[in-house]
């Protein structure tokens, strides 16, 4: 299984706007792709191509996120995904 970190870097947090862009980008892979709170057991990671999900994460600016995701393509994908989210797109 490959693993990445990434720090919210949108003002706003995981909210809205950055949470649809990443979902959108999250849906379009096939992978099953998890997200949750650093610390946080991977049993209690949700779907990252769930907006809701990604809402109720409730990841503030400056959090530390983990994404999880296995098979053909997984660390690329990974990688692409942490850009997303360790960008300000409120700033955009």
């Amino acid at each position: 299984m490959s693993e990445r970190t990434a720090t919210i870097a949108s003002r706003v947090g995981l909210h809205a706007r950055p949470a649809a862009i990443f979902a959108e980008a999250a849906g379009e892979l096939d992978l099953e792709i998890t997200i949750a709170r650093d610390g946080e057991p991977a049993d209690d990671a949700m779907d990252a191509a769930s907006i809701l999900s990604l809402m109720s994460l409730g990841a503030a600016f400056g959090d530390v996120v983990v994404l999880r995701a296995e098979g053909a393509g997984a660390d690329q994908a990974l990688d692409s995904l942490v850009k997303i989210l360790e960008t300000d797109h409120d700033a955009e």
